[in-house]
């Protein structure tokens, strides 16, 4: 359930309950005074649905960004909705891609963390260990803020997100070198640790395999951002980068120069290609959400 509220001039938000109530998209609208005297709030229940569509409306009308407040409710029990709440929501999308494009410094901790924990992962053949990195790394986030960003057009918010994304992957695979110089330094590299041997081989060589698997994962990561299921599916998505940033800052570490550029070569054909999923599943969703719109009917294909 999406709730929305408004809070503005009593005037003001009088004209705009009337708008709103006039909409056979929009329920349980109510008219609050509030303070200072003359102001005062709107709250109603948008389908999710009509969401983009009555924003739309509601700053065609003058209402500013700032006064409009958006907010998604779980229903629980039985629902008597066959649909409309499954819908893609733009402007929950558009607002978790402006706050994903930024490299916060927990964002930059966590990148640090997994990278060094994946390098161990490398050097010890641990499966587990690498599971664990990509289960760390959020880099979903800003992938799928720069599809967003492309989708809608908004290349600086694309832009933001892609160098957010590049600062995470350097400083996962910087963290994976330091861990290894100095492993190397103190001796305490496993003796049976061969970079070359055909288990890391996946690393560094772009084969179909690496193009398929990102392009899914960047799909599964879109749809999973969609119905906050991203903590989930976001290990899957880490497949196909934290590995390969971990393996490139170990190779970096020993002085493994080829071995290091066709990390490089992997993580950027990985990070290429989840991105392609990413853009082209939000922008398939908006497509048939904008057509099912156009011939009112209900939109529920890809929700969650």
């Amino acid at each position: 359930m999406i709730r929305l509220e408004i809070y503005g001039n009593g005037e003001t938000m009088t004209s705009v309950a009337e708008l709103l109530d006039g909409s056979e998209d929009v329920a349980r609208v109510r008219l609050v005074d509030a303070m200072p005297p003359g102001h005062a709030v709107v709250a109603a229940v948008v389908q999710a649905r009509a969401v983009d569509r009555v924003m739309a409306r509601l700053r065609g009308h003058g209402v500013a960004e700032d006064d409009m407040t958006l907010t998604r409710e779980e229903v629980l029990g039985q629902s008597t909705t066959t649909g409309a709440e499954a819908g893609l929501v733009w402007e929950d999308v558009l607002g978790m891609a402006s706050r994903n494009a930024r490299p916060i410094a927990r964002y930059i901790a966590f990148m640090i963390v997994a990278g060094v924990v994946g390098s161990y992962g490398v050097l010890d053949y641990n499966t587990i260990l690498i599971v664990g990195a990509m289960a760390i790394s959020p880099d979903l986030l800003p992938i799928t803020a720069v599809g967003v960003g492309l989708v809608d057009r908004r290349i600086g918010l694309a832009a933001r997100a892609l160098v957010t994304l590049l600062i995470g992957m350097t400083l996962a695979a910087a963290a994976a070198c330091v861990s290894t110089s100095l492993q190397d330094a103190f001796g305490v590299i496993p003796e049976d640790f061969d970079i070359h041997s055909t288990v890391l081989g996946t690393l560094t060589t772009v084969s179909n395999e690496t193009i398929v698997v990102a392009l899914a994962a960047g799909i599964a990561g879109m749809l999973a951002l969609e119905t906050r299921a991203s903590s989930g599916v976001g290990v899957a998505v880490s497949v196909t980068t934290i590995p390969a940033a971990a393996y490139l800052g170990v190779a970096a570490g020993l002085r493994e120069a080829d071995q290091a550029r066709g990390a490089v070569g992997v993580l950027a054909a990985n990070v290429a290609m989840l991105i392609v999923g990413a853009a082209g599943t939000l922008a398939l969703q908006r497509l048939l959400a904008r057509r099912a719109a156009a011939g009112g009917r209900r939109f529920t294909i890809f929700g969650g």
